[in-house]
């Protein structure tokens, strides 16, 4: 045998003595980190499997919530809505209590929608922008079946120059101000969306017709 053999088995002897000992000393860790990592993946794949299913599963309820209510049966979509909400996934059961209430004031019933709304409104757990949103569906509807109190009670709060509400909020003060003899009040209001930038066109055009249609009768002092 050659030197070099001689060196290169001693080499290769010391190697594997290296690596047996590296491997009793750290296999069962690497080997444990490996089980691990797998079981971690499979545990978040299989997470996302249950998210997305239970996902589908409400979004396909509350479409179908949806067309009972285009197609006129109100009454099934709320019994649906409301299934919805105690079960549903996500933010469905939210989306449902919002759409019930929508359903419920189509087909007439004010006051059960406006006490939806209102509980949607007061439910602090409840992100601040969809509780704002509550109070101004419920304000639109009490513009013609409550009060100016009524109305103020809900939008006084969101006509506050900052608001991303507060055009549509001093439209539905407004039009409740307007419609009870504080015609000075609507007026105000009315030029306020006029003179905003900020304001939707469609709502812009509405309160000039408005303040031009309260100055025309007279009624603004």
């Amino acid at each position: 045998m050659s030197d070099d053999s001689f060196i290169r088995e001693v080499n290769d002897e010391i190697r594997r003595e290296q690596a047996h000992k590296l491997w009793d000393r750290f296999g069962p860790a690497l080997l444990g980190l490996a089980i691990l990592v797998v079981l971690g993946t499979a545990a978040v794949v299989g997470y996302r499997y249950w998210d997305e299913t239970r996902a589908n599963r409400s979004g396909d309820a509350f479409s179908a919530a949806l067309k009972l209510a285009n197609d006129g049966k109100s009454d099934e979509a709320i019994a649906a809505l409301d299934q919805l909400e105690k079960d549903g996934y996500g933010a469905y059961p939210l989306l449902a209590r919002m759409r019930a209430a929508t359903v419920k004031a189509n087909k007439g019933d004010v006051d059960g929608a406006v006490k939806d709304f209102d509980e949607v409104a007061a439910d602090n757990a409840i992100p601040a922008g969809i509780r704002d949103i509550a109070r101004l569906r419920a304000a639109l509807l009490l513009v013609d079946h409550g009060s100016f109190a009524d109305v103020s009670s809900r939008v006084e709060a969101l006509t506050a120059d900052t608001n991303p509400l507060r055009h549509s909020a001093r439209e539905a003060l407004g039009l409740a101000a307007w419609k009870d003899g504080k015609s000075a009040d609507a007026l105000k209001l009315f030029d306020q969306i006029s003179s905003d930038d900020g304001a939707p066109r469609n709502v812009r055009q509405r309160a000039q017709l408005m303040s031009e249609l309260i100055r025309g009768s007279g009624n603004a002092s």
